[in-house]
C-alpha cells in the first residue's frame, strides 16, 4: 500500500464511527481557517529555506487536501483520486508543449499558452451576470495577495483605471525598490495603521475594491 493510501485510510478510521470525536465533528467550512494557518505556516519554512520543517509542513497541508476530499466523498460528491485525476489531467492538457507535439523556448512563450488554454475551458459553477472585466479570485484571499492580483490584472490587461491609480507613482516607487526596503515600508505602515487603531487589511481590501470599480466603469463593464 502506498504512503497515500494508508493516508486516506487513516483519514478515514478517524472520521469512522469508533474514530475521534473532533474529526467527526469537522466540516469544510469548520477547516478552512487551519488549510490558511497551516499554508501560512508552510509559507515560513519556505522563507527560512527549512526543507527538515518543510516537508513537515507540506504534510499538514497535504492532510487538508485529504481531509476535504473525504468529506467529499461522504457526501457522494468526489474523492482524493478524483481531485488528483482532475489535476494530472489539467496540467498535461495545459503542457502540449511537453506532452503534444510542439516545443516552446521560453518560460514566457509558455505562460502565453497557459493562459490561452485556460481562456478556452469551460468554468464550473455559475457565470456571472453581464460582462466581467476581473477574474474570480479567492474571497479570502490576503488583502496584500489580492491586491497584487488585482494589480496584475489591471496592468496585464491594459486596463483604465482613470483617477483612481498613479501610475506614475507606481512607475517611480517601484524604480527605487528593493526587498529589504519593501519590507521594512510595509511593516512601518502595518504599525501606523495598528498605532491609530486602523485595520489594514480592510483598508487594502477596499481600495482593491474602489480600484476594481474604476476599471470596470472606464470600460463600460458591469462589476464581478
Amino acid at each position: 500500500m502506498s504512503a497515500i493510501d494508508e493516508l486516506r485510510q487513516t483519514m478515514a478510521r478517524l472520521r469512522g464511527e469508533d474514530g475521534c470525536p473532533w474529526d467527526q465533528e469537522q466540516t469544510h467550512q469548520s477547516l478552512a481557517r487551519c488549510l490558511v494557518d497551516e499554508c501560512s505556516e508552510l509559507l515560513e519554512t519556505i522563507d527560512r529555506g527549512d526543507l527538515p520543517h518543510m516537508r513537515e509542513e507540506l504534510g499538514d497541508v497535504l492532510i487538508q487536501i485529504v481531509f476535504h476530499a473525504r468529506l467529499a466523498e461522504e457526501a457522494g460528491a468526489f474523492d482524493f483520486d478524483d481531485v488528483a485525476r482532475e489535476i494530472n489531467e489539467k496540467l498535461i492538457r495545459r503542457h502540449p508543449h511537453v506532452f503534444g507535439s510542439g516545443r516552446l523556448e521560453t518560460s514566457e512563450q509558455v505562460v502565453m499558452q497557459w493562459d490561452q488554454i485556460k481562456a478556452t475551458e469551460k468554468k464550473r459553477g455559475p457565470a456571472a451576470p453581464g460582462a466581467r472585466l476581473f477574474k474570480a479570485l479567492p474571497p479570502r484571499l490576503p488583502a496584500l495577495l489580492f491586491a497584487e492580483a488585482v494589480w496584475k490584472q489591471v496592468d496585464k490587461g491594459g486596463l483604465p483605471t482613470g483617477e483612481a491609480v498613479d501610475r506614475r507613482r507606481v512607475a517611480s516607487i517601484a524604480e527605487g525598490l528593493t526587498e529589504p526596503g519593501l519590507g521594512k515600508a510595509l511593516f512601518e505602515l502595518a504599525a501606523a495603521a495598528r498605532a491609530k487603531g486602523l485595520d489594514p487589511e480592510q483598508a487594502l481590501r477596499r481600495e482593491c475594491d474602489r480600484v476594481m470599480g474604476a476599471a470596470e466603469s472606464h470600460a463600460g463593464a458591469k462589476p464581478s
